[in-house]
Parts: C-alpha cells; structure tokens; sequence
C-alpha cells in the first residue's frame, strides 16, 4: 500500500465497469465507409433498378441500428485506387458483370494497394457461382462470394460477416460475447443463410430489449452484445473456431458435407459436431439438400434441417428462438416436461428459486441459464456462473443458493455508487442514493450523489486499510415534489406573494404531501428506526454559482417512537418545515443580497441517518468536523493548499456554528500553534446530542434545536466517549497526558487520533480534499461524522456528509505593498483574505472598543443588521470593523450575525482585544458565504507594525449615524482598498 500523500486521483479512480461500459468497448470495428466496384450496366441494374442504398438503409432503420455505412460506387479499378489514396474504406464490394475475369484483375490490384482491406465479390446470379468457386483457385484476393437475389438483407450479412470476424477476439475477450458457428461451403447457401441468421439474431435481441423497458440509447449499446456469426467452410478452420472459443460457443449449424484434410468428406460435419460434444455442450444444426442426413443428425444428438424446404424460414428461426435463449425460459425436467415459464428476467429470478432441483440440475448441467441470459445482455450475471460446475456442490440446495447470491450480489453492486428508484429493501444500505419523487436533487443532494459515486469507484478499503470511509444511509425527495406541494395546496400567493414567514409555516403544516411521497415514506419508516437528519437542498444551495451555505433549515429528528404514525407525522412535519424555511426572513434578505428571486428557487429535501451511538436518552457521533482544501490562514511551514480541518464532539451543529473546536491542518496534524494555556481556554467546553427522551417533539415552536441537547462536556467522559478525543492538563507538570485517572482540565485536542495515530483520520482527510478538489476543479469544503465504534471490517468508519466547492475569485491582482504609504494607512492586515484593488467605498461601520461589553454581542449583532439595512436602501458598501469573530454562534467569542445581516459590508476586518483573544471563523457556515462571495476578510491579532487598526483618523471623518456600540463615519473621498489573496495581505489607504 502506498503512502496516502503519494497517491493521485488518475492512479486509483477505476469507474467501476458496468454491462454498459462493457457494451460500449464492443463492436470498436464497423463498417462506416464501403467502396463499391461495378461497371456502368452492373452499377445502373443494382443501384438504380434495385434501389441498393435505400435497401441497405431501410435495413439498418428497421433494425435501430444507429446509421447505415456510407456507399462509394466507381466504375473501375483506376477510379477504385485512386480514391482508396483519397479516403479510408472498411470494405470493398466488387460486382462480377459479364466479364468475369475483370473482378479478379480488380481485386488483386486492390489487395496489392491495400491489403488490410476485406474485399467481397457480388455475382449476379447462382449460375456464375461455379467460376468463382473456392475450389478454383482464382479468388485468393476475395474473402467471400455472395450473390444479388434482390433481397437487400444481403448486403446486411455482409456487413455484419466483415465485422464480426474482425471484432471476435476483442469482443470475446472484454464482453464474454457468445458465437455462433456456421459451416458451409456453398456460397449459394451461405448467401441464403446469413442474411437469414442475422436478422433472426437481431430482431430477436431488439424483441428482449424492448421487454426490459430500456433508454433507446442503452438498447442501441446493449445491441452490441449479440451473439456473432462465424462463417468457415472447411473442416480444420471450424475446429479451430472451436478450440479457440470453445466457453462461448453457443450453437453449431453445420452442413453435412465439406472438405476434410483438403478432401471432400461426406461425414464432416458429424465429426464436427462430435469433436464440439466432446467439449461442450450446444445446441447442433445439422443442414443437408439430402433428406436422408436426418438419420446422422440423430446418431449426434442434432437437429436436422432440409436445404431444399419450403419453410427453411421458419425451421431455423424456430431452431434458434427455442435452443439460444431467446424466447421465454421454459423450464422442463429431464423428461422434457414443462414445470416453469419465465418471460423476463424477474420472473427467471423467481424461477430458480421455486423450481424442483432436477430441473434446475437438468439446465445447469447444459449451460441453458447463462446462454439464455447471455441472450438479454447480461454479461456480467452470465460471466459471474460460468466458473461454477455441478460438481462443485455438495447439494442442489447449495447450487441453488449460490446462484441466487450471484444474481443478488450482481443486483447490489449496479446499485452502488448510483441514484436508485425508491425500494422499500433497499434503504438502509450506505452504497447508494435513494429517490423519492422526481425533479432536481438540489445543490447538497447532488453533493451527495458524487459522494456515494466516487467513494464506490474507488478501492478505499485497499488505500487506508484502517477506517472505513462511506456516506450515512440517504434518501432524496426530489424538488418536483416541492412544486408539487406549493400547486396543490395553492400556497403559490402566500409563499412567494404575501411573504409572511410564520402564516407560511402554520399553512404549510396544514398541507399534505402527495399520496406518492406520503406511501413511501411510510414505508421508509417501516424499515428504518435510527434518528433522521431532514436537510434542505435548494437548486441553489452549495451550488458552482452561488454558495447559499446554511441559509435553509435542518431539523432532527428522533425516529425512536413505538407508535410508527407518530414517527411518520414526525417525519412529514420536518419536511415541510424545511420546506417554510427557504421563506424564513434570513432566507429572503440572503436572496436579497445576492440579487437572486425567490422565485427561481426549488427545494429538494435530503433524509439521511444520523451518524452516531445512543448512550441513555441522547444520541451523537463521537466526532464532527468540517474540512476545506483552502487554509486562508495558515502558519510555520504550512502551505494555503494544505487545507485544514476542524473537530468536534457531538453533533456537527457545534462545529459548523463556527464555536470554539480544534483546528489542525490534516497533511501536518502534529502541528501546534497554541499554547498550552491558550489550548485550555479555547477548548470545546459543551456540546450537541440529539434528545431520544422526547417522544412529543415540538419542532413547530422549538424550531431546528426542537430536539437537541446542549450538555456540558463532562457528560461526554461520563458517556466513556472522551477517551480518544481529549488530553488532560497535568498541573504538576504543566503539560497534557493522555490519563483520565488525574484531575485537570479536559483539553479536547484529539492528541490520540491526530498525533499517536490511533486512527488515520488526518492523512485520510488530506487525501480525500486532494481527491476532491481535483475531481470538481476547485477548491471543496466537507462535512464528516466519525463513529469510532467497530464496524465494517472492525474498524472505526468516517462518514462523508456533505461536499460543496469553495467558490473563490481567481483573478488575481499583484500588489506591492513596500509602495504603500504608511502615513495614509487606515488598517493593515497581513492575514487577509479577498483580491483587487477596490477605490469606491466611503463608509466605515466600526465598533465603539470604549463601550464594549463581551456580554452583550448579541445585541451588538442586531445593531449592526440595522445599520446594513440602511446601506441596503441606499445601494451602499462599507468596510465593517468588530472585535472577535464575526458569524460565530457563541457570543463570548465574537458577534453572532447571519451573513444576510451584514450583506452589503465589501469588507470585513475581524479584530482581537485585551480579554478577548482572536480566532478565526474557520468552518462556519458564515464564513464560507463570506469567502465564497469573495468578501475582504481582514484578521488583526493585535496593534503592530505590520497589523493595526487607526482608530484616531476613523474619529476624525463625519460621523453619519451613531448607536451604543457602533459608529457610521463617512470619508471624504473613497478609500483604497489594496488586497492580495496569495501573500494574505491587505491594507485600507485614506486621502
């Protein structure tokens, strides 16, 4: 196993290959271009009289394929070589007219000038067959001779003749693809037979596929996995057909007479079919102008057909629908009485497990069940029985089960890594992504379907063999059922219309789901039991174009009622309130300032199993945390690129609210910034469980934290959850030990995950952001759940729960900061983020640090919403100046605002006080609209040389308006405002 930091996505992502993928590298030879040679009278007779373009198109159209090769008449060799020169061929049709010799004079110029190129003679009748026959030597140049009998399926059968040939041993090779050998000499007969076989084969492949209800495109490539048609016409090439393709063999039909040894032999075609049986066995055809060959068909266990019969027809295609699979499956006993009728492949499926052993013995033992699935495309189901024998199984019960387990094992595996129509069995598997109604998934459901895609190509079990990476059980209700919900309960006027937010709410509890949805998650219901994460997923949310990053709801909810309609009403009652949440005020004023109407947006609603264990009445996982590809602050000898994360215990809420949580850069997780004092402070002191103990949730009037728990991080030791996730502080000798026996702080610093490497989580993380940011072309954001317990493999598994890019401008404005002048500097920041040169902004909200109280954030936060509301009428900007971190969720550690509520801020400086250190909004949803909206996001530690903040000239400019804690000065002339995202410095110049 390689080390994780040296992998490359290009080395590892093998998509894993389907029966499409398969039906797609199939048939890579065809016949596009054909040149055909014939003299002016010939050309005239068949091209004109016998319309032979419209004949071979009609053909081709009558069959689905896809187009007809494009025809080249020319009237001479001379005309024939020189637009061989001009233009490739795939093949070359010559026409033997009156003179006869004048088509092998052709053909050997032509073979001389491209000897790669099959060329095939078309006589005009049966009676000019015995010039050309194999026997006299003259064709050495020409593959085949065929005659023009006025059926157009002629030159089909040529066609298909040349490509299968040259497709054969590829085809077999990737596709398990079957073969049909035919054996005859006669170019009279096989010029009767072919066109014959070919359309049988195909229309009844096209018949199957138009019962499996497929795409027309996935039937056109399955059409590809039709049996091939092998033509030889003497003894030792058929045997080597036999011996080189003996498991894919599927049928024989043989003539009775032929050469054997270079010698015309009465018997070949009974030595054939005995040399065949003695391998495999196959339907066999035995086909004779003798009547009397009936009697050595039946000493080789053969059928028998008569040349000369007026119903060949219908004898050969009764011959192939009722022996290759391609009618129903009809299972008999050894007797040959029917016990079982198939006609797709479910009912096959039901078959083998009602049917009496000794009929399915009787079809094993004779290859009937994969030549009869090979027959409806099912290469991988047919591939996967074919190393079974019968002798291999102790009973016919084991036999049966093991090919049961093959066609359930194949089912779950097309399953993986895909979108799957809603299936009551299906729903709490991890592999895949289920589908409730139609419509859009949103932007985090389409984030969810690429996480369950990607990790299932991908052989993560072999990379990181210590922990398993999968994401939560997930369904989606798709966004038509939003519309759907909206129309049927005419709530169009009051939603998008009238606008009041808690009428919207009250009205939309009141309305129903469609009879549809409503049936299937009852069902879901029955099956699952584990607490529910109801997410919103907006066409807009996490999207490439915008970020919309938490602006809608997420309710959890328990699941854990013994009266399943309790549940059920549970269940719906979050639906819609996440559905009322994208007209919630936050929601309006985020489409506000991003320009966007309401109107264009839908809601998709994600339900996905809570990751997590239940200890007493409460539930979480033992960690959450949020990555991003992108360090806006990185330190020592990290890199931006490097990326970082940030953990937590409990619910992800905590960490995802921006509160105190351990940061680390995964590729240097050993890493320190903090000191051992400052580790202590800023450790995570409470966090979120989910509250089992509620059976009556309240989520109309307790909102998204209806059902969460705000504990004291003391629980979590209690819960014995602490373990791994904490150090304490020896205040003997003044440092962290991993022995919860001492008395001291609990630190959660994860020191027995990140640097003894209980688990891989770091490079685990680190690889995964690589991963990803490649695969979506820009720089991505994750949101995980850890469940340390054993499970899959016996290993602690890191579920994947949310991706979304990190939208950031990447035009970047080179800026020399040695120029700028130092006694014009307003602020100067060297941990900046944002890029341009912006010179139109006048105003400046900053806090009054006189007044401020670390108490009363909260309503600080509410000022400053007031004061953006003015900037907002007016069409303004303004730089923002605050203490601590801005968009936090604990309001002892900065301001507690929404985005919305400080939309029209073109920049925002983030600054630390005395008693009120400074840390970054690293992982908040907040802070990603922020960046992503490529805001001006300016950190200032501390007054220095190379940070500062110049309250005296801000006191200097007219002061506009004034609350208790805020100032609204406005300058003169507009500021310059100088931003360089690579060297993360900034700075604000003043006239």
């Amino acid at each position: 196993m390689e080390p994780t930091q040296e992998l490359e996505l290009s080395q590892i992502y093998n998509r894993r290959v389907t029966d499409k993928d398969i039906f797609q590298e199939l048939m890579t030879f065809k016949v596009r271009e054909i040149l055909l040679v014939a003299n002016h009278y010939d050309a005239y007779s068949i091209v004109r009289e016998g319309r032979f373009f419209d004949k071979i198109a009609g053909e081709y159209l009558q069959l689905n394929l896809f187009t007809a090769p494009r025809i080249t008449s020319v009237n001479s060799a001379d005309e024939a070589l020189l637009l061989l020169k001009e233009r490739s061929f795939e093949m070359v049709i010559v026409m033997a007219g009156l003179d006869k010799k004048q088509p092998l004079k052709i053909s050997h110029q032509i073979k001389e000038a491209e000897p790669e190129v099959p060329i095939l003679l078309l006589v005009n009748n049966n009676a000019d067959l015995k010039f050309f026959d194999e026997a006299s030597g003259n064709i050495d140049n020409i593959e085949r001779v065929f005659v023009w009998n006025g059926d157009s399926r002629v030159f089909l059968a040529m066609i298909k003749y040349v490509e299968d040939k040259k497709n054969v041993a590829k085809d077999v090779h990737v596709g398990d693809v079957r073969i049909i050998l035919l054996v005859e000499d006669s170019q009279k007969y096989y010029t009767r037979y072919l066109p014959l076989l070919y359309s049988i084969i195909m229309r009844q492949t096209q018949a199957i596929l138009e019962e499996e209800s497929l795409g027309q495109i996935h039937r056109m490539l399955k059409m590809r996995v039709r049996p091939k048609i092998l033509l030889v016409s003497n003894y030792e090439d058929a045997v080597e057909v036999v011996d080189k393709y003996t498991d894919n063999l599927i049928c024989l039909i043989s003539d009775v007479k032929y050469k054997r040894n270079g010698l015309d032999d009465e018997n070949a075609g009974v030595e054939l079919i005995k040399n065949v049986k003695s391998k495999i066995v196959i339907p066999s055809l035995l086909q004779s102008s003798d009547p009397e060959n009936a009697e050595k068909a039946k000493l080789v266990n053969a059928e028998f057909i008569d040349k000369n019969s007026d119903s060949l027809s219908l004898d050969i295609y009764n011959f192939i629908h009722q022996r290759l699979g391609f009618g129903n499956f009809v299972f008999t006993n050894s007797r040959g009485a029917k016990v079982a009728e198939a006609h797709n492949l479910r009912e096959f499926v039901q078959c083998l497990a009602d049917v009496p052993p000794e009929s399915l013995l009787y079809h094993a033992r004779r290859n009937g069940l994969s030549t009869w699935l090979m027959a409806r495309g099912e290469i991988t189901i047919a591939k996967r029985l074919r190393p079974y024998r019968i002798e291999d199984f102790e009973s016919f019960t084991k036999l049966r089960q093991v090919i049961l387990d093959v066609f359930e094992d194949v089912r779950l595996e097309r399953l993986r890594g895909r979108v799957v129509s809603f299936e009551k069995s299906l729903v709490k598997s991890s592999r895949y992504v289920i589908r409730i109604g139609e419509g859009s998934f949103g932007g985090k459901g389409r984030g969810m379907a690429f996480l369950s895609n990607f990790i299932e190509n991908i052989d993560f079990d072999e990379i990181v063999q210590d922990i398993n990476i999968r994401i939560p059980a997930t369904a989606i209700i798709g966004a038509d059922e939003f519309t759907h919900f909206i129309e049927k309960n005419n709530l169009y006027t009051l939603a998008f219309v009238e606008q009041k937010y808690e009428e919207i709410k009250k009205l939309f509890l009141k309305a129903e789901l469609s009879d549809e949805v409503n049936e299937k998650l009852y069902q879901y219901l029955e099956q699952v039991t584990c607490p529910l994460a109801i997410r919103s997923s907006g066409l807009f949310e996490d999207s490439l174009l915008q970020p919309f990053a938490g602006v809608y709801a997420t309710y959890m909810v328990p699941n854990n009622n013994s009266d399943i309609n309790i549940r059920f009403k549970q269940l719906c009652t979050a639906i819609k309130l996440v559905y009322a949440s994208m007209f919630s005020d936050s929601a309006k004023a985020y489409f506000d300032a991003v320009n966007y109407k309401i109107e264009e947006e839908k809601m998709a609603v994600i339900i996905q199993q809570v990751v997590g264990q239940r200890v007493g009445d409460r539930y979480y996982p033992h960690i959450s945390g949020v990555a991003q590809s992108y360090n806006y602050y990185p330190f020592s000898y990290m890199k931006p690129e490097d990326g970082f994360a940030v953990l937590g215990v409990g619910l992800g809420k905590y960490v995802v609210g921006g509160e105190k949580a351990y940061r680390f850069c995964p590729k240097h997780p050993k890493l320190e910034l903090n000191s051992i004092q400052d580790q202590i402070k800023d450790s995570q002191s409470y966090f979120y469980a989910l509250n089992l103990d509620d059976e009556e949730l309240d989520m109309e009037s307790g909102g998204e934290d209806a059902s969460i728990l705000k504990l004291s991080i003391k629980e979590v030791e209690e819960d014995g959850n602490l373990r791994h996730c904490a150090s304490v502080y020896d205040m003997n000798y003044d440092r962290m030990v991993n022995d919860f026996s001492k008395r001291g702080p609990r630190v959660l610093n994860f020191a027995n995950i990140l640097k003894y490497d209980y688990i891989p989580l770091a490079p685990t993380l680190d690889m995964l952001l690589r991963f990803f940011k490649q695969a979506m072309g820009a720089p991505v954001e994750i949101e995980f759940a850890v469940d340390m317990d054993a499970g899959r493999r016996n290993l602690p598994t890191l579920y994947l729960l949310q991706i979304k890019p990190l939208i950031r401008i990447e035009n970047h404005v080179e800026i020399n900061f040695d120029e700028v002048p130092q006694e014009r500097l307003l602020l100067q920041s060297n941990k900046g983020m944002g890029n341009g040169h912006i010179n139109y902004i006048t105003d400046v909200v900053y806090m009054n640090i006189d007044v401020f109280d670390r108490t009363q954030t909260e309503e600080m936060g509410k000022e400053v919403a007031e004061l953006n509301k003015y900037f907002e009428k007016e069409g303004k900007e303004y730089v923002l100046i605050g203490p601590g971190r801005w968009g936090t969720r604990d309001r002892f550690t900065g301001i507690p605002v929404y985005w919305s509520q400080i939309s029209h801020a073109r920049v925002i400086v983030e600054m630390g006080l005395p008693n009120f250190p400074l840390d970054a909004s690293l992982g908040s949803h907040f802070f990603h609209n922020v960046t992503s909206m490529n805001v001006g996001y300016f950190s200032i530690h501390q007054n220095g040389l190379d940070k500062m903040v110049n309250f005296d000239v801000l006191k200097k400019q007219d002061l506009i308006s004034e609350t208790k804690y805020f100032k609204h000065v406005r300058f003169a002339e507009p500021l310059e405002i100088l931003m360089d995202g690579k060297k993360q410095k900034a700075a604000i110049i003043h006239k």
